[in-house]
């Protein structure tokens, strides 16, 4: 056959070209929010997803993992309930209930998400998988079969991230759970293995805890939560260890097996020489990778960091003009609040003529431990490494009476104040709700407002919030 010829028949099986204002790969928090207000602003609109609306936090994440630990949370009470007075009988985990809790949950939001995207006029919805041919054309592998090609001269990429497998000996024959697949477990660990000492391994831990499974969290540095101070990271494990969960921390993987018995053997290496366990269920949670490798990025002259995360400036742009990178893709603190607020960004800049940016945004997070750590602004350890003059403000749960009054005394707040200019800088808050404390010194913060504000605020009695008074109080000492 001539090649011509052959040529000609090429170009006949491939779609036709469908031409929009915008395009946006994923349905994150960042993604779906953003097709919708492009769609809303006159402009025709494609939004690309493979799965399911909503992207991690709805599906996979926030929503059903802090679903399950409200679950958690009620079982823990219940063993408590004689610290209240309260007899009960037997708490029982029923495993198929809570997953069925859970996926209601998950089901909700993702509906209604679903039904705000095909309600919106001028948006598209198309469900495949896109790849790059071109710095402006993208092809789309439909999950009903088949390709469509889409070019738009603005394309944004809202792909997420997914769990990171561990690697080490033996990884490769030992089936291992991760954040996701931990949450639709059948039956309970008997006794769990996790390996990390991070967010998601603590949170894990202590949920599968409650649940009644022995727990042992393995971390390779010296303390749990790494990124904390170290006063944050000792109580936490305290706090852990308070709860029954084992801590092996200085303790690197080297290997993992199954025994003749069928159970896991996982081997370390330690400051005290090496070390086997022995566990039911293994986890793994050591973080996150960003899902680029289907996207063909190259066709389109993308750049990208040595962990694979897309490389953007602080408008979110990436080298590629008309080309940007919102939410976890991006390499970006791994918070569903930042996508949405990448969200805003460009939103401000592409939509309503502005200049917004990432610089000197807050990033405030919970980790939702219980107690829960609410952190925003400097930590101690940053204030140092940049030489600020600062005070600390720092009184423990057990000083707080509505943290008596409801038997939840552990913990501590801690914050941190300009030397010069009396402005807070930063807050780490451990305690029973910790995040919403610690929301409202990061909205003092917002208003630039002066500590003593906080000290000598009116809040109402007895409230948590009216520890403010006196963790600021501490400042006159």
């Amino acid at each position: 056959m001539p090649d011509s010829k052959r040529t000609d028949e090429a170009k006949a099986t491939q779609p036709a070209p469908e031409h929009y204002d915008a395009i946006v790969i994923g349905s994150g928090q960042g993604g779906k929010p953003l097709s919708i207000a492009m769609a809303n602003a006159g402009r025709k609109t494609a939004l690309i997803e493979r799965l399911y609306i909503g992207g991690t936090c709805i599906n996979t994440g926030c929503t059903p993992t802090k679903t399950m630990i409200s679950s958690g949370r009620v079982a823990y009470l219940g063993r408590r309930a004689s610290d209240y007075g309260v007899h009960l009988g037997d708490v029982r985990v029923r495993m198929d209930e809570i997953r069925a809790r859970k996926q209601q949950v998950v089901e909700s939001f993702r509906g209604s998400g679903l039904r705000s995207v095909e309600s919106t006029p001028n948006l598209t919805l198309i469900r495949g998988n896109a790849a790059f041919v071109s710095s402006s054309t993208l092809e789309v592998r439909l999950n009903e079969g088949g390709f469509r090609r889409l070019i738009a001269p603005t394309i944004i990429i809202n792909t997420g991230g997914r769990p990171a497998n561990p690697d080490f000996d033996g990884c490769d024959t030992v089936q291992t759970l991760d954040s996701t697949s931990a949450m639709e477990l059948e039956e309970l660990p008997s006794h769990l293995l996790i390996i990390g000492g991070g967010y998601i391994g603590l949170e894990f831990g202590q949920l599968f805890r409650r649940f009644g499974s022995e727990v042992t969290i393995v971390q390779r540095g010296p303390h749990l939560l790494p990124r904390e101070d170290v006063d944050i990271a000792e109580e936490i494990e305290k706090i852990l260890r308070e709860d029954g969960i084992t801590l092996m921390l200085d303790s690197e993987p080297t290997q993992v097996r199954r025994n003749d018995g069928g159970k896991i053997e996982l081997t370390l290496k330690t400051g005290g020489g090496q070390k086997t366990l022995t566990g039911s269920h293994l986890l793994g949670a050591i973080g996150r990778k960003p899902n680029v490798e289907d996207l063909n990025l190259p066709a389109a002259g993308v750049e990208t960091d040595k962990r694979g995360h897309i490389k953007v400036n602080s408008r979110l742009e990436t080298n590629v003009a008309g080309i940007y990178a919102i939410g976890d893709v991006n390499g970006g603190p791994q918070f569903t609040h930042i996508s949405y607020d990448d969200f805003r960004i460009i939103r401000a800049n592409l939509l309503e003529g502005g200049n917004a940016t990432t610089d000197d945004r807050f990033v405030p997070y919970t980790v939702f431990t219980d107690p829960q750590l609410g952190r925003v602004g400097m930590s101690e350890r940053e204030a140092e490494a940049q030489g600020r003059r600062v005070r600390t403000a720092k009184i423990p749960m057990t000083w707080v009476a509505r943290a008596i009054e409801t038997s939840e005394t552990r913990g501590f707040m801690k914050a941190l104040v300009d030397a010069d200019t009396g402005q807070i800088l930063g807050c780490a808050v451990l305690s029973i709700e910790g995040g919403e404390l610690m929301a409202m010194i990061q909205i003092a913060m917002m208003g630039r407002m002066h500590y003593t504000a906080l000290k000598e605020g009116t809040f109402a009695h007895p409230t948590l919030a009216e520890s403010l008074n006196t963790l600021f109080m501490t400042m006159d000492k």
